[in-house]
């Protein structure tokens, strides 16, 4: 993420940032870490443990605020159980677990469709000892995954996109999302799951979800303690990023120069009127700004299972997406469940027009960009349980 708020800081050519204070910033500084997204190669050709090489494509999957809360039990052989790291939860914005459980299933089927690559038929075992309850995330596994060797399993066509696959929280191009594109990627939903598929591309439609996800976004900024959740997750600088790889990272030279001008801070980050706080909202905005296209995924319910296959369905879409070179950025804000968003939430599944009793699951923006870097990934042994 790049901030700039005038009179502060100004660009001069060749990439050279000055900031008010007068510190002079060259283009390398507070680069991206190499071992933060060194992740994305995939696997290590010296690992020969098929279950480890798939753990190694599936921690590449989108997730709340780039937690990473899995959890892999590997004790049993030919056996994966996947369970919540439930250190890495976000209880103000996500009380009840449902974002967590979605991000699950991300990386559920990131390693399907690892294991099917390895040659591996994937037997998914959901929630093996039962479901959590709807508003609390015990120490049950999510699922029991057996590793069956199958010649005739076919790897899945999307997989290749994998370590391509980006959220795009940039500005976005004026052009409007091709009738093709979005004839392909329903195309996919339905190939993929039950759920229901929305997509927006009427600038009514637009503008009026527009609205409602710049409400979502502004009531989370000011409710002190739903913003300090992500504030307390940011990474800001390449040495943040590099002892956590996780978080909503922010670097490049204009970071450093805020750093150390003092302009950037989590203190800074907090308060209304800063060049922090005032940065971080006018870049959300911009995104929203120049959304053209939205979608949304929703259930006919809201069981831990459907919030489960709306995670496995939104990262196929993903992986479409990436391959068709469309980019997407998932907007979570009005579809948070803390007392404040309400409304919000109310006028969020009332504008997508899903059918009473429906959950929208996943809400986000579509259309084209020029892709972003990687975000940070933790290491494989990091979520293998010992």
């Amino acid at each position: 993420m790049t901030m700039a708020r005038r009179n502060f800081i100004r660009v001069l050519g060749g990439g050279v940032v000055v900031a008010a204070a007068g510190a002079v910033v060259v283009p390398r500084l507070d680069a991206m870490p190499a071992a933060a997204i060194a992740g994305w190669s995939g696997p290590s050709p010296a690992e020969h443990d098929p279950r480890r090489r798939a753990i190694a494509w599936a921690i590449l999957a989108p997730n709340p605020h780039n937690m990473q809360s899995w959890l892999v039990d590997l004790s049993r052989p030919d056996e994966i159980t996947l369970h919540v790291d439930r250190e890495r939860l976000l209880p103000q914005t996500d009380p009840l677990g449902r974002q967590i459980v979605v991000g699950q299933g991300t990386f559920l089927e990131l390693l399907v469709m690892a294991l099917s690559a390895e040659g591996y038929r994937a037997e998914v075992a959901l929630f093996p000892d039962g479901a959590f309850a709807a508003d609390h995330i015990d120490g049950r596994p999510v699922a029991r995954v057996r590793l069956v060797k199958d010649a005739t399993t076919k790897g899945d066509p999307l997989f290749g996109q994998i370590p391509h696959r980006r959220s795009t929280k940039t500005a976005y191009e004026a052009r409007p999302l091709s009738a093709e594109h979005i004839a392909a990627l329903a195309a996919t939903h339905r190939a993929g799951c039950e759920l229901l598929l929305g997509i927006a591309t009427d600038s009514a439609a637009v503008d009026a979800l527009r609205a409602i996800a710049i409400k979502g976004s502004e009531i989370e900024m000011n409710t002190p303690r739903t913003h300090k959740e992500s504030i307390d997750r940011l990474r800001i600088g390449a040495a943040a990023i590099a002892a956590h790889r996780d978080g909503i990272s922010l670097t490049g030279p204009m970071i450093w120069g805020l750093r150390h001008t003092g302009l950037m801070t989590p203190q800074k980050a907090m308060t209304p009127g800063t060049v922090a706080w005032s940065g971080g909202r006018d870049y959300v905005m911009t995104g929203y700004a120049s959304a053209t296209a939205f979608g949304w995924i929703s259930t006919a319910g809201n069981t831990r299972a459907m919030q489960v296959a709306a995670g496995r369905a939104y990262v196929r879409l993903n992986l479409k997406a990436t391959e068709l070179g469309v980019a997407m950025h998932p907007h979570s804000q009005t579809l948070q469940e803390f007392p404040e968003m309400a409304e919000a939430y109310r006028a969020i599944h009332k504008a997508t027009g899903v059918p009473e009793g429906h959950t929208v699951q996943m809400f986000f923006r579509l259309g084209y960009a020029a892709a972003p870097g990687p975000t940070p990934r933790r290491p494989v042994d990091s979520i293998v349980m010992a």
